[in-house]
Formats: C-alpha cells, structure tokens, sequence
C-alpha cells in the first residue's frame, strides 16, 4: 500500500529568499528615500486632521485642545456662502480640465505631425516656458491688460466699441480664466501626450498609409485610440483636485475685489478670508477636510467608470 504523496514545507530561509522584496532588494533600496519622504510630508501630516473635530488651541496642541465634534462642519454648511464657492470650485475646475486636456492633446498632435526637428524643438521650448512664470508675476503684467485704459480695452474703443470693466464683471472672468490657463499650462501638459505619441509603433501609421489613409484619418484612427488610456488616466488624477480651488491662480487676479466673487470665489479664497477674519484653524480645517473627502470619492468614482470601460486605464 502506498503512502499519499505529502509535500513536504520548504524552510523559512528558502522562502524568504523566494520573497520579491529580498530578490529585488536593492530596486527597493533605491525607493526608500521616495517612500521615506512621502511618509513625512504625506502620511504623518494627516493626524491634523483631527484639528476638524477640535477648538483647537496652539498652545494646548492636537490632543489637548476641546473637543467639539461636527461644530466646525456645522459652522461652514450652515453659511450662505458654501453652496455658491462650491459651485465655483467645481465649474472652474471641470473648465480647466476639459478645456486643458483638449488644449495639450491638440499641440501634442499637431508637434508630432511636424517633420520638422529644429521648429518642433525651437516650438516645445516656447510652449514650455510660460508654466515656469509664477501666477503673480502673470498677474501683475495683466493689469495692463485688464484695466480701463489697458490694451484690451484701447483695442476695443479703437474699433468703435466701448470699454469693457473687467475688474467689476464676474461673467468675464471664467473665460478669462481658461485662456490664461491654457496659455500657461497646454504646453507643458501636452509633454505627456507627446511622448505617448512618440511610444506608437510607427509601422502603424505606414500600414495605414500604404492602404491610403490621410494624415487626418490617421490622427483619428490611430493616434487618438492608442493614447486614450493616457488621456483617461490623466483625467483620474485631475478628477482628485477638482474639489481644490487654485488658490495661487485666482487670488493674484482677484484680491478681495468682492464684485468678482459671484464666479471667482472658490472654497480656498474662502477659506484664506475664515482665517485672516475668524483665525479659527479648527473650521478652516474642517473645510480642507470636506475637499479632500469629496474629491476622493470623486476619483474612485472616475475609476470605477474607467474601469468599466477601459480596464487597462484605470488606477487601480
């Protein structure tokens, strides 16, 4: 009668070594440092968040100041101003990020359709350089654009027309916010997409060419399918700060000019003008943990329909 055949345990030795973090030991060593850093300025930070629930004090620290539940949350959705910075926050963004995602896709197709090396070169350089100028110093030149007797508006007189207030019209600034953005920012975001492009097999595009596909058909056929993946999980990533009002964009142009703050006023101006009046960090923190809260759930809803339609382009 033979005996069933038992396998029999390797020794712990010779399992650990199977382990991927021992065989690939110095591929993590080198991503230490990256984890280290995100654990100090990423992780451990997160303990403020129960400054939210707090009166904080500074002197008494995080756990020592009262206790006070969801007053702060309270304070903050029972103001008249929360719905309307809300809306704000989220127009603005989900115009900055269509309009943006559409802008860099745009330049990424029309630079490598060009044959060009030295223009393209020459044109990536000019392209780039505007996301390397600070939102201040952008607001300070567009003064001179903006103002009553500024270049847009002697443009405008000049062909018959009459000045525009830029400074006392909110229905002006979403638009003038968009421009400006993809000016600063397309360039620099279609570096992304170029170099998507630049990964598609070129033998593709001279298939096509052979069965006589124009250069339009294969933009549309070839190049737009194979970096949809790229595109979506881009889309993700920006789906996470949509609930995040870009504080150093905005306040340079606007200030605390309160004509402006029916379209302007995101929840992050909001929030700077609570701390200068009330400095209250309790209720500001409850804020900032209301935007992070809802653009989380934001981005695990962008993935879920990302992964229902594109498995191989959502985050997880």
């Amino acid at each position: 009668m033979s005996l069933p055949n038992v396998q029999t345990r390797r020794p712990f030795k010779e399992r650990v070594k199977r382990w991927d973090i021992v065989k690939n030991r110095w591929i993590y060593l080198l991503l230490l440092p990256s984890l280290i850093f995100m654990l100090v300025f990423a992780y451990l930070p997160m303990i403020g968040i129960v400054i939210a629930f707090e009166d904080y004090d500074p002197m008494l620290g995080f756990f020592k100041s009262a206790w006070i539940g969801m007053e702060n949350f309270k304070f903050f959705f029972s103001s008249s101003s929360w719905l309307l910075v809300t809306l704000n926050t989220l127009y603005l963004n989900a115009l900055f990020i269509i309009t943006g995602t559409v802008g860099s896709l745009i330049i990424a197709v029309v630079m490598s359709e060009i044959k060009n090396k030295w223009f393209t070169r020459v044109a990536q350089t000019f392209m780039t350089l505007p996301n390397f100028v600070s939102w201040a110093t952008i607001a300070l030149f567009s003064v001179a654009f903006f103002s009553v007797d500024g270049i847009l508006n002697k443009a405008v007189t000049g062909m018959g027309g009459s000045s525009i207030p830029f400074y006392s019209s909110p229905d002006m600034w979403p638009l003038a916010f968009v421009l400006i953005r993809l000016w600063k920012g397309a360039g620099w975001g279609a570096i992304v997409y170029m170099a998507a492009i630049l990964g598609i097999d070129k033998e593709i595009y001279e298939a096509a060419r052979i069965d006589g596909a124009s250069r339009l058909r294969c933009i549309f056929k070839i190049t737009l399918p194979l970096i949809k993946n790229i595109v979506i999980l881009m889309f993700i990533m920006s789906i996470g700060n949509i609930f995040k009002g870009d504080f150093g964009m905005i306040y340079p142009f606007i200030g605390d000019n309160a004509l402006l703050y029916p379209t302007t006023d995101v929840i992050d101006t909001y929030v700077y003008r609570a701390l200068r009046t009330f400095t209250n960090y309790g209720r500001t923190a409850a804020i900032g943990l209301y935007q992070s809260v809802m653009g989380f759930a934001l981005v695990l809803f962008a993935n879920w329909l990302a992964r229902r339609h594109s498995p191989e382009a959502a985050v997880f």
